[in-house]
């Protein structure tokens, strides 16, 4: 097993193939959620540390870009396999400062390891279109090219597989790139970018940079940053968004999420409740493919709500480091206090309380909450139609299969949705007319693999093109036009 960073005091800077210690006289501690004790601490970078990392960055390009592919896409192997030595270490590192189960924390590592993978394939899914004797003695050619620094603002929910959306593609089609992680749980990508580093990309190629909001207001508007990878809440999104585009870069910013179930009659109810539950309270509810919202055809709304309340009261919450533990806490306190807050709108507003998840364990941190299920959920309550981030799901009777369609698509949100059927010509109706960019048929997450791309719809997502796959491709680089014409005399 390789040597990589361990958890440290204070997290640095990997600016120009050098760790080095931001310079902001701002920064904050970095809290347990499970214990409440500190993991470490994180400053944050100034304006010019930004500086200084976009410039290491922009001068690696320039031999970086003119690397050949083959050689660009050796260090992403040794990377995949650092990743696979480590994971274990990696994960136990993302418990202690994120909450989540071991087993979560495993999951998370295992997608960012597919998307490296993928990456490895660059020189194949960079070729583009040639056409000989486009016109007379003319043969034309669209060739790739990278186009210079880019960054990514990754979000606390998962710290290890979400800068893996991005770094792989972004080295392997010949740019550099910036990441700026969540400085909620900054541990977890100083030991991922350690890893990258005995990989053995060159000085500049990648670069860690700890900040907050000043930090990525300097990256947003620096004009040597070509593009702008963002995921986290809606609100914040579309800020990224704006400000990037105003400074003329690409961007591609991921945004907050209320995605749907729809339980039809003709499903399978066992297989629907469990599907339901593992998506609706894994992470603690704290992922934007959760769905809290199950819209269930009347003819079997009782049985699937006493199933699902059943699942749910056997969750186990508790540090995720144990093994017997289901469910870790909420990321902060007062996040916690966020969630405790819409449980009492949804009691206020008049949708029915189920399961409890506010009566834990009084000796646990504040943060610790167990799942909470509502009944009779409707789209002008706020437990309806927000995004709560948390262990909160809501059960909606709807008279038929066509009418939970119509609630599914009500949603402003179009990150993604589930059906539980065992019909064809229901699943053919739900992949045509629901609209969100991840559909599930009798899964209950809509993850895609790292070769397909990741894509919300509507207010879940800002820009043109998605996290992961061919999207990828498209968006790091730019195609040129070359026509060739060699007369013969």
């Amino acid at each position: 097993m390789s040597d990589f960073r361990k958890e440290t005091e204070t997290v640095q800077n990997y600016v120009g193939g050098e760790w080095q210690a931001p310079t902001g006289d701002d920064g904050q501690n970095v809290i347990n959620p499970a214990t409440g004790q500190q993991v470490t601490h994180v400053p944050f970078s100034t304006p010019e540390d930004v500086d200084q990392a976009v410039e290491k960055s922009r001068q690696a390009f320039q031999d970086w870009r003119t690397t050949p592919v083959e050689e660009r896409i050796q260090p992403l192997f040794r990377l995949k396999q650092l990743l696979e030595d480590n994971q274990h270490d990696l994960a136990e590192t993302l418990v202690r400062e994120h909450g989540k189960t071991k087993s979560e924390a495993m999951g998370e590592i295992r997608r960012g390891i597919e998307n490296v993978e993928v990456a490895c394939g660059i020189p194949s899914m960079m070729q583009s279109g040639t056409l000989l004797n486009a016109a007379p003695n003319i043969d034309e050619s669209a060739p790739r090219k990278p186009l210079g620094v880019f960054t990514a603002i990754t979000p606390f929910n998962f710290p290890a597989m979400i800068p893996l959306w991005f770094l792989p593609y972004a080295v392997a089609t010949g740019n550099t790139f910036i990441l700026k992680p969540s400085e909620r749980n900054p541990t977890t990508p100083y030991q991922l970018i350690s890893l990258v580093e005995q990989a053995g990309f060159p000085d500049g190629v990648v670069t860690l940079l700890n900040g907050g909001p000043d930090s990525v207001n300097a990256l947003l508007e620096h004009q040597d940053v070509e593009g702008v990878s963002f995921v986290g809440s809606t609100p914040v999104a579309e800020y990224i968004y704006e400000t990037a585009a105003q400074h003329g870069k690409r961007v591609q910013a991921q945004g907050g999420a209320k995605n749907h179930i729809i339980v039809s009659k003709h499903a399978d109810l066992e297989f629907a409740a469990d599907q339901t539950i593992s998506s609706a309270f894994a992470n603690s509810g704290q992922r934007c493919l959760a769905n809290p919202i199950a819209v269930v055809v009347e003819d079997v709304y009782d049985e699937f709500a006493t199933l699902v309340v059943e699942r749910a009261e056997a969750i186990n919450v508790g540090n995720g480091l144990k093994a017997e533990t289901d469910m870790g806490p909420v990321h902060t306190v007062d996040h916690a206090q966020k969630v405790k807050n819409y449980i009492q709108t949804g009691i206020e507003e008049g949708a029915d309380l189920l399961l409890d998840g506010r009566e834990t364990d009084p000796e646990m941190p504040e943060n610790y909450l167990g799942p909470t299920i509502f009944g009779d959920v409707t789209m002008d309550m706020k437990i309806g139609c927000e995004e709560i981030f948390g262990p909160v799901l809501g059960l909606a009777a709807v008279d038929d299969f066509e009418a939970a369609i119509t609630r599914t698509n009500a949603s402003r949100f179009g990150n993604a949705a589930s059906l539980f059927t065992k019909r064809g010509d229901e699943a053919t109706a739900f992949k045509h007319e629901v609209e969100a960019g991840n559909l599930a048929i009798n899964a209950g997450t809509a993850a895609p693999m790292a070769f397909f791309h990741f894509g919300g719809w509507k207010d879940s997502f800002f820009g043109d093109l998605h996290a992961q796959g061919e999207d990828m491709i498209h968006f790091y680089t730019d195609k040129a036009i070359c026509i060739e014409r060699w007369p013969s005399r």
